[in-house]
């Protein structure tokens, strides 16, 4: 369910700022925006997860905090 270290590693340089970035604004959205596409993808398949599901909650209201700012 959650990314894999490559793929973290991957948005990272993508979306960094300057070399060597990993706390900017912009890797953080697109971080927990992979995260919020992977537990959306799991959901499809797994409708009863609401253990997950509550996990899903709190990546999206931290996700929607970093998009306003």
């Amino acid at each position: 369910m959650s990314i894999t270290v490559e793929e973290k590693n991957r948005l990272m340089k993508e979306f960094a700022t300057k070399e060597g970035d990993t706390g900017s604004p912009e890797v953080h959205v697109a971080i927990l925006t992979s995260r919020i596409t992977t537990l959306t993808e799991h959901f499809k398949t797994h409708k009863k997860d609401n253990h997950s599901r509550r996990a899903f909650s709190s990546s999206w209201l931290s996700a929607a905090s970093c998009w306003t700012t």
